[in-house]
Parts: C-alpha cells; structure tokens; sequence
C-alpha cells in the first residue's frame, strides 16, 4: 500500500514510494543526450500535472536533503549513491524537532521518490537507491519487532453510520455552518469521497436531481483521474439523510444570496460567509470563499473530536466510514468499489475490507462458533 499528501497528511493509498531500479529507465545525462531537454512550455506542463501537496512533498524533502548535504560537505546534484543512503540512514537515527522522533518508513519511501524525482526534473540519471532502500526495509523491520506504531502508515479512522450520528448530535443544524458541516461530513460519506473531492463541488452545477429526490453527483476522483457520476439516494432515517442535509444547506446559502458556486463554503466564527483570510498581509484562499482541502478535513476532524471518540479523524475517515458502512449492510465488495471509484483491483480496498471483515460476526471464528452452537442445538 502506498502514500499520498491528502488533507495535507500522508495517508494511505496514493503517492508512489522510490521507484525501483528495475522499472524505472535512467533519463541519459544532458551531456549525453542532445535531446535531454525541454522548452519552458513544456516544463509547465509537466509541473501541472504533479498534484499540488505532492510537488510541495518533494520541495521540502529537496530542501533539507540540500541542507544536510552542505552540512557534511556533499553534492546534492548529482548525488552519489552512497549519500542518499548516509541520508536515509542519518534521517532513521535523528529525532525531528517538531515530534522528537525519527521520521517513519513511509516518509523515507516519498523522501527517495523525492530525490530521483529532482534528478530527473533537473535532467541527471537518478542515484542507485538499492541501498537507501534496504536502510527503510531494515528500519521497519526493526519497528516491527518492537511493536513501533511507526512501523505501519497512520490510517485514518473509519467514520461509519454510527460516528457520523454522534458527531451529528452534536451540531446545532440551525445554524448555517452547522448546516455546511452536517452536509459536508454526509456526502462525504454517501459518495466515499476524499475532502480534495469535496471543496470543488459546486451547487448546482455538480449536482443533477432524480425522480426518487435524490441526486447525482459528478465527482472528480482524483487518484483514477476520472470523472464519475454518484446517485444519492434519500434515506429514511432523516438525521443521517444526506440528501435532506444537502438541500438544508442550499437553502440556507440563498437566504444569503448564494445561488450558485461553490457547495461548501468558508465561514468565520461570527458565522460571516466567505470570510476573507490572509497570511503575510496577502488574501488566500479562493475568491469565491470555498473551503479548502485542509478545511474540509477540519470539519471532519472538530465535529468528531467534539463527541470524544478516540482516533484519527480527517477527511479520508468519511471515505473509509462508507466501506464500513456498507460491508456492515452486507454489500458486495465489487459494488462498493465501483461506488466509491476504486479500480477493481485496488489494494487500498481489499486492506480496509479485510480490517473489517476480520472482526465481529465476520471473524471466521466467530462464524464456526455459531455454526458449531446451531448443530449441538440439533443434535439435542
């Protein structure tokens, strides 16, 4: 399973670690190549399509791998084999000032993408990374035996039927920003939905009305890079009803003169729409007032801190509650795949369908018990 910079936190599922030697052709050297080039057009184009939060990932790793090489009077590009490994080896033995521990395993599989990422970028032959690679593999293990969380990726908890309804109990849904937060955590989960899928929706232009009153949703899916449209159905239990929180909340931004827009929008403690932010003296933020990605997964994670559940709440939980959700309803796996725009074969899935499946009733153990009580029953 791999990582990816969502709601601005590595989570599972999307950013590709270091590359492996064997499927990844060395660029030939500028010197060597008189096509090793690009026009700048070109170059932007390339930049556009690194997500955002991936491409400022890589710039910071860049950033103190070039200070720590000045530091021990190595060169940063090209660099040699054996000083992405003196790195990775000086990264797993020094604590970070921000947590007081070392980075995690998984950091170090993105720190060395990052690294041959800026290789290729600058057009030089990425270092051999074989070695850097068996420091993070060593590393793990050894967290491993010690039992270190730091040794798995930190997931995101799955906020299912069951959390949403207590988080929910403690909104006041009169309210405009009770409103947004309400719907926004209900969509979420109804559509298995990243907060980087969520803060670009807009009303009514990605929303398109059934017969039955619900609606469907084009959603970007960003990890396929592929539209998909969404039915939301109505549900009859009207305080988790996302279609019913929904148009609550398109109602309450026409009473403010929104109509159309963005669906989910910032809004400041006064409860003011569309509050004007700034850092440095500069406006941020989108103009039009949306919620950012980091926004959205606030919400998630103040309204569920709210009730005191332990966990990891952010955005990413909403998409994780649905396939809880579902596989507790007793849905196939392929459907709930297909709903929530996972490929067929992805991994991603089958981990949190095996994490669910390996407890309650769906323990296997738990079944042979009540197999084995039903024929003692009979035998009696």
């Amino acid at each position: 399973m791999t990582d990816d910079v969502v709601d601005g936190e590595l989570v599972e599922g999307d950013l590709l670690p270091a590359i492996p030697e064997d499927r990844a052709p060395a660029v030939p050297l500028a010197e060597e190549d008189p096509d090793a080039w690009l026009p700048p057009e070109a170059e932007a184009d390339v930049r556009a399509g690194i997500p955002k939060d991936t491409s400022r990932a890589y710039e910071g790793d860049m950033k103190q791998f070039a200070a720590w090489c000045e530091q021990v009077g190595r060169r940063v590009l090209p660099a040699a084999p054996q000083t992405v490994t003196a790195y990775l080896s000086y990264l797993k033995r020094t604590p970070r000032e921000r947590t007081g521990r070392p980075y995690g395993p998984a950091t170090m599989d993105r720190i060395i993408a990052s690294i041959r990422s800026s290789h290729r970028a600058a057009g030089y032959k990425p270092p051999d990374t074989m070695g850097a690679r068996k420091v993070v593999s060593g590393y793990r293990r050894e967290l491993s035996e010690a039992q270190d969380p730091a040794a798995t990726p930190k997931k995101a908890s799955a906020a299912d039927r069951t959390v949403l309804r207590e988080a929910l109990s403690h909104l006041d849904r009169t309210t405009l920003v009770g409103k947004r937060d309400a719907a926004l955590m209900l969509l979420g989960h109804a559509i298995a939905s990243r907060g980087s899928e969520l803060a670009p929706l807009n009303w009514p232009g990605s929303f398109t009305d059934l017969p039955d009153g619900g609606f469907t949703v084009r959603v970007y899916r960003k990890k396929r890079k592929k539209w998909q449209n969404v039915e939301v159905l109505p549900d009859p239990d009207q305080d988790l009803c996302t279609v019913t929180a929904v148009r609550d909340l398109v109602e309450a931004l026409a009473h403010e003169g929104h109509t159309t827009g963005p669906l989910f929008v910032r809004i400041d403690q006064w409860g003011y729409m569309g509050a004007e932010m700034n850092r440095g003296g500069k406006p941020i933020g989108d103009p039009d007032g949306r919620i950012s990605i980091n926004g959205a997964s606030d919400v998630v994670s103040r309204s569920i801190h709210r009730t005191g559940m332990p966990g990891k709440w952010t955005s990413h939980s909403l998409r994780r509650g649905l396939v809880k959700s579902a596989r507790a309803a007793g849905a196939d796996i392929v459907d709930i795949g297909r709903h929530g725009g996972w490929d067929d074969r992805s991994k991603a899935l089958i981990g949190y369908i095996d994490e669910e499946d390996s407890t309650g009733d769906r323990n296997p153990l738990s079944r042979i018990a009540k197999k084995a009580a039903t024929a003692d029953k009979e035998s009696t």
